[in-house]
C-alpha cells in the first residue's frame, strides 16, 4: 500500500474527528449533556451513532480475516451481530429506556435496590469494557503497521490519545456526533472500493468456485513467516526453502514435505509456485506464537459446538454490551428507544453484506496472509492487489481511513460506557472534572494490555467479550424486565457465576490453556453453558430468597412496561 496517500488519509479522519468532537463540545453545556446528551438524541442520529460504535475492528477487518482463513463457515460472525439487536428490540429496548438509569449499574440498582448488585455489576462493565477495547487498539496498531512499517504499538497509542480527548472534552454529546460521522466514512470506506474489487474481479475471470476451496497461490509468491508455526498439509508439497523447516537449515533450496505437520522457523522464507493450496497454520507447540487463535483452533476440533456457542454469544450479548447499552439512555422515551433499534438494524445489516466479500476475494489474491499471521489486513491489502496503480492507492486510503474510524467510534463508546461507571462507583465524586480522570483510566489499562498481550485475531478476541456479556448481563436484564421474582442474591449469584466462569475461560483462552481437546473447546466457546448457567443460577437462588425481593418491585416493572404517556396519566 502506498503510504504517499495513505497516511494522509488516516490523518484526514484523526482531524475530522477532533472537529466533530469540537462542535459537539460547543453544544454541551449542562451535566446531563455530559452523560446522556441531555436525554434529547432522535432515532436517526442516535442509530447512526449506535452503528458507528458497534461496527469495530471486528467487524471492519476480522470478518473478512476469518472467511480469508476459515471460508464461508464464517459468516455466522455478521448474521449473529445484527440479529442481535433483533432480540435487543424484543425484549430489552424500551423498557430500559423507562428505567431512567444511566448505565447498566444504575439500572441494577434501580430494579433491585442493592448498592452490592450495582458494584457488581460496575465490575463486569469495567471488564466487558477493557475485554472489547483490547482488540480495537490492537487493530489500530495492525493498520499503522501495514501503512507505514511503524511498531504496532504505535496505533493503539494515536487512538488512545485521540479517543481520551474527545470523550473526556465532550463526553456522551461530542461522541454522539463523532460515531454517527463515523458511521457513514465507514460504509463508504468498504463499498466504494467493493464495488470497484467487484468490477476487477469479474475482468479477471477467476473462477467463483474457488470462494468455497481451500485458497491457492494465482501465483509464484515468496512469502516470510514473522513468527515460528507449524503447518498441517493434507498432502505432499514442494516448496523453496530458506531458513528453518523442521528444525533442518535450508538456503534456497527445493525441498518435498510431506503430508502432516512441520514446523517453520522464524524468519524463514517460503516461495511457493502457482497452484499450489496454501497450507493450514496451527498453533506452534511450547510456546510459541501461531498465526490462529485458540478459538479458532477450537472451531476445527468441534465447529458444530463451536458455531453455536458463537451464535449464542452474538444474539444475546449485544444487550448487554455497556457502550451499546449506554447509548439508549439518550433518547427521549421508550417509542424513541424502538425506532432507534429498527434504524440500527438495517444500518447494521446494510454494512454487514461488504466484509464477507473482502475475505472471499481475499482467499483468491492474498492467500499467503493465512500464514504471515496478517489475515486481518485483508481488507487494506485488496484495493492494491486487485486494481493497482493511482486507482488501487486511492481506493487504498480510503479503506485505510475507514479503518482507523472503526477504531476511534468503538473505542470512543466504550471508553464513555466504563469511565462512567468508574466515575459514579470508583471516584470519590460524580463531577465532569472527575469523569476526566475516569476517561484516563478507562483508556490507561487496555492500551497497557495491547502492547503486553497479542495472537488473538480481532473478531475472536470480540466474540469472547460478547460470551462476557451474554453471560452476565443478559440474565439481568432479560430476569430484571420480565421477571417481578427476581432478587439481589440471585442477580449477584447469576453474574458472579455466569459471568464469572466465562471470564475465567476467557482468560484460559487468551492465554492459551489448554492446547487442545474438548476441554479447550468448551473455554474457546463458552456461552452455550455458561448463559445457561447465568440463568438457572439467578433463577434458583431467587427462589430460594423469596424474601429478598425489593418492595415496590411491581411500581417499578409497571414503569417499565407503561409508556411514558399512560404512566404519567396513572400518576397523576
Amino acid at each position: 500500500m502506498n503510504q504517499n496517500y495513505a497516511v494522509p488519509a488516516v490523518a484526514l479522519v484523526v482531524l475530522a474527528t477532533v472537529l466533530v468532537g469540537a462542535f459537539g463540545l460547543r453544544v454541551s453545556r449542562t451535566t446531563s449533556d455530559f452523560y446522556v446528551a441531555s436525554r434529547t438524541v432522535g432515532p436517526r442520529l442516535n442509530a447512526a451513532a449506535i452503528s458507528g460504535e458497534y461496527l469495530s475492528a471486528a467487524s471492519f477487518l476480522g470478518i473478512a480475516g476469518l472467511v480469508l482463513v476459515q471460508g464461508p463457515g464464517m459468516l455466522w460472525y455478521p448474521v449473529g451481530y445484527t440479529a442481535g439487536y433483533l432480540v435487543l428490540l424484543l425484549f430489552v429496548a424500551a423498557p430500559l429506556r423507562r428505567s431512567g438509569a444511566y448505565t447498566l449499574p444504575d439500572f441494577a440498582e434501580a430494579r433491585l435496590a442493592s448498592r452490592q448488585v450495582r458494584r457488581l455489576a460496575g465490575g463486569f462493565v469495567v471488564g466487558v469494557g477493557w475485554l472489547y477495547l483490547l482488540p480495537q487498539l490492537q487493530g489500530a496498531g495492525l493498520t499503522l503497521a501495514v501503512l507505514t512499517g511503524a511498531p504496532e504499538p504505535l496505533g493503539g497509542v494515536l487512538v488512545a490519545v485521540v479517543v481520551v480527548a474527545t470523550v473526556a472534552a465532550g463526553g456522551m454529546r461530542s461522541v454522539t456526533f463523532v460515531q454517527a460521522f463515523q458511521y457513514w466514512l465507514k460504509l463508504t470506506a468498504l463499498l466504494v472500493p467493493a464495488l470497484f474489487l467487484a468490477v476487477s474481479w469479474q475482468g479477471d475471470g477467476a473462477p467463483r468456485a474457488a470462494f468455497a476451496e481451500p485458497p491457492a497461490f494465482r501465483d509464484q509468491r515468496v512469502v516470510r513467516i514473522d513468527d515460528t508455526l507449524d503447518l498441517r498439509l493434507a498432502g505432499p508439497l514442494d516448496v523453496t526453502a530458506t531458513g528453518t523447516v523442521d528444525g533442518r537449515r535450508y538456503a534456497g533450496r527445493r525441498v518435498r514435505l510431506s503430508a502432516g505437520v512441520h514446523r517453520i522457523g522464524q524468519g524463514t522464507r517460503l516461495a511457493f509456485e502457482r497452484g499450489d493450496r496454501v497450507p493450514a497454520a496451527v498453533a506452534g507447540r511450547g510456546g510459541d506464537d501461531g498465526i490462529t487463535a485458540p478459538a479458532a483452533s477450537g472451531r476445527e476440533e468441534r465447529p458444530l459446538y463451536a458455531t453455536y456457542g458463537l451464535i449464542l454469544a452474538t444474539f444475546l450479548g449485544t444487550m448487554g454490551l455497556p457502550h451499546v447499552v449506554v447509548r439508549f439512555y439518550t433518547s427521549p422515551h421508550g417509542v424513541a428507544a424502538r425506532r432507534t433499534t429498527v434504524a440500527v438494524l438495517a444500518l447494521v445489516g446494510a454494512f454487514y453484506l461488504l466484509p464477507p466479500v473482502y475475505g472471499a476475494l481475499g482467499r483468491l489474491y492474498a492467500p499467503e496472509l493465512t500464514l504471515t499471521g496478517n489475515a486481518d489486513a485483508a481488507v487494506l491489502l485488496l484495493p492494491g492487489r486487485m486494481t493497482g496503480g493511482l486507482g488501487g492507492d486511492l481506493l487504498g486510503a480510503l479503506v485505510a481511513g475507514g479503518a482507523f474510524a472503526a477504531f476511534l467510534s468503538t473505542a470512543s463508546g466504550l471508553t464513555m460506557a466504563v469511565a462512567g461507571v468508574l466515575t459514579q462507583d470508583v471516584l470519590p465524586s460524580r463531577g465532569v472534572r472527575h469523569f476526566r480522570l475516569g476517561t484516563l483510566l478507562a483508556m490507561a489499562v487496555p492500551l497497557a494490555a495491547s502492547v503486553l498481550v497479542g495472537g488473538l485475531p480481532v473478531a475472536d478476541a470480540v466474540g469472547l467479550a460478547f460470551a462476557v456479556s451474554a453471560s452476565s448481563f443478559c440474565p439481568l436484564l432479560v430476569l430484571g424486565i420480565w421477571w417481578r421474582r427476581l432478587t439481589p442474591p440471585g442477580a449477584a449469584a447469576g453474574m458472579l457465576i455466569g459471568g464469572g466462569s466465562a471470564f475465567a475461560a476467557v482468560a484460559m483462552t487468551m492465554a492459551g490453556h489448554p492446547g487442545s481437546g474438548t476441554p479447550h473447546t468448551l473455554l474457546a466457546w463458552p456461552a452455550l453453558w455458561s448463559v445457561p448457567l447465568g440463568f438457572l443460577t439467578m433463577v434458583l437462588v431467587s427462589l430460594a430468597t423469596p424474601g429478598r425481593v425489593p418492595p415496590g418491585t411491581a411500581a417499578i416493572l409497571a414503569r417499565f412496561h407503561l409508556p411514558e404517556d399512560l404512566r404519567a396519566e396513572a400518576e397523576a
